[in-house]
């Protein structure tokens, strides 16, 4: 029986696990599956001011080595999340983290204040979608303003700009903890139509081709910032992934596709990264954290 300790304390929020799903990529559909109240928290869909019906299909395809999506945040607004969602995750004792966007600053500061309004919620996480420390600190400066002292605030960010540059304005203007990172620009093509697969055309890559990409995201940002607490996400498959995600300066991890694919993973994962941490005679998922950026003893490196 494992002894390490998964308990973590993200930006005051303390978790039972590290693990956590990301948002869009499973909630309560993933009941029958795992005990939700077990992981560290339950990241929901994005949510948007009004009900949106989403990208036109087909949403998701499969590449040689992860998932091409473009859902456009299918959801029923903020009001019928409250009404439905919200009230179901609370009746069964799971950590709920609201993921929101929106498409204007004006959106975000209502989204935020209707939040703040609300019971039950254990943290917001922002979607951020451009990869522009400028905007991102508008919006973050917008979005802490209106909730209430004491709500944990994550930034989720877009790769593609200077993940450390976003990464600092976001904590700079009220964000509590980063999210690195959302799925990366691609596109594939029908060798049939010669059109884009997706209806929407262009999508988002997760999946086994991007956890290298995020990792050095996790890594980078840690590296400039090593006091912002950082969540990984991206390509995690394993207990090893996530704790590579740890090593390079995770506080926690979000679990993705790999949930689309087996809808157990996160009890798995989560026990597979305790007999990582045994393995490696480390006795809590916080003792990791960073550990990669140690130099060796006796090691000029």
């Amino acid at each position: 029986m494992s002894g390490a300790d998964l308990a973590t304390d993200l930006a005051g929020m303390h978790l039972t696990s590290p693990v956590l799903t990301a948002a869009g990529c499973g909630g309560r559909e993933l009941a029958p599956f795992t005990d939700l109240a077990a992981l560290g928290a339950v990241v929901t869909r994005t949510v948007t001011l009004d009900a949106q019906a989403g990208s036109p299909p087909p949403r998701v395809a499969e590449t040689p080595s992860g998932l091409l999506h473009a859902t456009g945040a299918q959801n029923p607004g903020l009001q019928g999340f409250l009404a439905t969602e919200l009230p179901w995750y609370g009746q069964q004792g799971v950590r709920v983290v609201v993921s929101i966007s929106a498409g204007s600053l004006a959106e975000y500061g209502e989204l935020a204040r209707r939040l703040a309004t609300a019971s039950g919620i254990g943290a917001v996480e922002v979607h951020l979608a451009v990869p522009d420390a400028y905007q991102t600190g508008k919006v973050l400066n917008v979005v802490r303003r209106d909730l209430p002292r004491g709500t944990t605030v994550l930034a989720k960010l877009a790769p593609g700009g200077d993940v450390v540059d976003q990464a600092r304005a976001a904590v700079d203007n009220g964000a509590d903890a980063v999210v690195l990172c959302q799925g990366f620009p691609a596109m594939v093509l029908d060798p049939v139509t010669l059109r884009p697969v997706l209806g929407a055309g262009g999508g988002l890559l997760s999946g086994p081709a991007v956890h290298a990409l995020a990792l050095r995201c996790v890594w980078d940002v840690h590296a400039a910032l090593p006091d912002v607490p950082v969540v990984g996400v991206g390509g995690i498959r394993s207990g090893f992934d996530a704790l590579a995600m740890l090593l390079a300066g995770a506080t926690a991890v979000q679990l993705g596709s790999v949930l689309l694919r087996d809808p157990s993973a996160a009890t798995r994962i989560r026990h597979e990264l305790l007999d990582e941490l045994d393995r490696r005679d480390l006795d809590s998922a916080a003792d990791a954290v960073g550990l990669a950026h140690q130099q060796p003893e006796g090691s000029s490196r």
